[in-house]
């Protein structure tokens, strides 16, 4: 997974009076290719190093010259502005040539500063080589990151000349080792000088360093300007694989006020990493977030917008810092995690003296006779959980209920002869067991919320009484159902009670194994045991099963 996700190297090129030069790559070669050594070589300073098959030795990159890369990389002024991606046998070079607009003569008359030079570079591109197979998503990411890098590296331009003042001390250094060669055996690599004394440089390889191992950068180009950046694929992934972040996405763009953030670090040392200029609004969905509180609530403590408190959870779980969960409660349910590592030091001994951390969890029974963990709610129980949370030890499971009515032998007789076999293969109803599909629950493509009256909950009934509308609403919301299911759902003894019935038929469309009880519970304002004892009255013909919410899964099982 890190082979796939990590960058090959670094490399910085500019274009300008000198021509195309090579400023700085990392990691750098012990014998660099360049050109005072090239006299010595019978092959084209061009030609590709044929020692090198291998993209990843201790020296980094060592496939291609400084020369050449000077060459292909300092693109044409065409170009800039634009993404710039080449590929040459099995390496891929990503990067956003960008052009200093003043160096083409469009610096202000009225420039405070008279004495100022006029730079000789025309355009840079900060590139990262990849590999051949990287992931598009992988691509798009590093293309971004260099898009982020170029856009200060040109302000700082425009403000302070910074990366000419840098290009002139780098080419120094070149010329001087250059020098020095001549009079040395052999080449030497002027990238060894450079780091110590140019700060650029060493942004640059802090930003190499970074991404094939954390994958979150922070730089700050020139003291100044800060650069933030975060690679997904470092931070989320299972087992060896990561996750695309449109997966992610996805699962973000599905969060619902039901929900709780669950902070992965104790709160003051994430508070500790945040920037000076941070939002205060983050800062208080941090102090004020709880895991027994869900976002609802946590916007109402926090004095934010339930919509403003979405997006700050989802910044925090984009970057790693938090999670998606339930809230705890005594009704929850558990089960270990089939990626949990047993290699994790618990602080069971210290929460349960006496207690065994292996006690805490038996064997993963069967999934109807798994019983709920948190009863009754115990501040060292919610601490144990919390950790275990934290740690990707846990799945929670959430109840979903399925219609599931067995068709009549002689209708089901009737439509196989009548009906033709790609209509019997694709055609689908409330009860076939394609209905028990994991689906993911209905998410909206922004993260505005809606009244649960308007969408997902039914038509509400006037209570009280079996008068005709009711009756009428009722047949309306079974008249879905095919024949012999309305038959079978009459049958049921409690469908001869109308309050009983006029509830089945409002929540008939939650019975399609999609939605969750809480989702149930959140959108009509019920409550659990009012749904328990309806699902049991109908059990006949409900099929109740256990397992992951999807929204929240693809967190609950990452491993760190």
């Amino acid at each position: 997974m890190g082979e796939s996700t990590s960058p090959i190297s670094v490399i910085l090129v500019s274009s300008g009076s000198r021509g195309n030069k090579l400023l700085f790559r990392f990691p750098f070669q012990r014998g660099a290719e360049h050109p005072a050594a090239q006299d010595n070589k019978p092959r084209s300073r061009y030609a590709v190093n044929g020692s090198g098959d291998t993209t990843e030795d201790q020296d980094g990159d060592s496939r291609f010259s400084d020369v050449i890369l000077a060459t292909i990389l300092a693109t044409k002024s065409d170009m800039c502005g634009k993404k710039f991606e080449l590929k040459i046998d099995n390496v891929r070079f990503v990067g956003h040539p960008t052009l200093l607009q003043h160096a083409l003569g469009q610096v202000s008359k009225t420039d405070p500063s008279p004495k100022r030079e006029m730079p000789t570079m025309i355009l840079f591109n900060v590139v990262f080589a990849l590999r051949a197979n990287a992931d598009p998503s992988v691509i798009s990411c590093l293309h971004n990151l260099s898009r982020r890098i170029a856009i200060v590296l040109q302000h700082e331009e425009r403000r302070c000349q910074y990366l000419t003042r840098e290009a002139k001390l780098i080419l120094a250094i070149q010329d001087e080792v250059s020098a020095m060669s001549e009079t040395t055996e052999g080449p030497q690599s002027p990238f060894h000088h450079i780091l110590p004394k140019c700060k650029l440089a060493r942004d640059l390889k802090e930003t190499y360093d970074s991404l094939c191992t954390t994958g979150v950068v922070r730089l700050h180009i020139n003291n100044w300007l800060e650069v933030s950046f975060c690679l997904p694929h470092k931070i989320h992934y299972v087992a060896t694989n990561f996750i695309p972040p449109e997966a992610i996405e996805r699962s973000l763009k599905s969060i619902r006020p039901y929900h709780a953030l669950l902070l992965l670090n104790d709160e003051k040392s994430l508070l500790n990493e945040l920037p000076l200029d941070c939002s205060p609004a983050l800062v208080r969905v941090i102090k004020t977030t709880s895991a027994v509180k869900n976002l609802q609530q946590l916007a109402q403590d926090a004095d934010l917008a339930l919509l403003q408190v979405f997006q700050l959870a989802a910044h925090l779980v984009y970057w790693g810092k938090a999670i998606i969960i339930y809230p705890l409660c005594e009704n929850n349910v558990y089960m270990l995690s089939p990626n949990a590592s047993v290699c994790l030091i618990s602080p069971c001994d210290s929460l349960l003296p006496g207690v065994p951390f292996v006690c805490c969890f038996p064997p993963v029974p069967h999934v109807p006779d798994v019983q709920p963990l948190v009863s009754p709610l115990q501040t060292q129980l919610i601490q144990m959980v919390i950790w275990m949370l934290q740690h990707r030890l846990l799945i929670q499971l959430h109840t979903y209920v399925c219609l599931m009515v067995p068709p009549n032998e002689e209708e089901f007789r009737a439509q196989d002869e009548d009906m033709p076999f790609t209509a019997r293969v694709g055609g689908r109803s409330l009860s076939t067991p394609n209905a028990l599909s994991f689906g993911s629950p209905t998410s909206s493509d922004d993260m505005t919320l809606t009244s649960p009256s308007m969408d997902n909950s039914s038509a509400e009934l006037i209570p009280g009484g079996d008068s005709p509308l009711n009756k009428r609403m009722t047949e309306n919301l079974l008249a879905s159902l095919l024949e012999h299911e309305r038959e079978a759902i009459l049958n049921v003894p409690a469908a001869q009670n109308p309050e009983d019935l006029r509830m089945f038929a409002r929540l008939l469309h939650y019975f399609r194994g999609r939605h969750h009880l809480e989702e149930i519970m959140y959108n009509e304002n019920m409550r659990r045991s009012q749904l328990l004892m309806l699902f049991d009255k109908f059990r006949s013909v409900l099929v109740v099963t256990s397992h992951e919410d999807p929204v929240i899964s693809i967190f609950q099982s990452l491993l760190k």
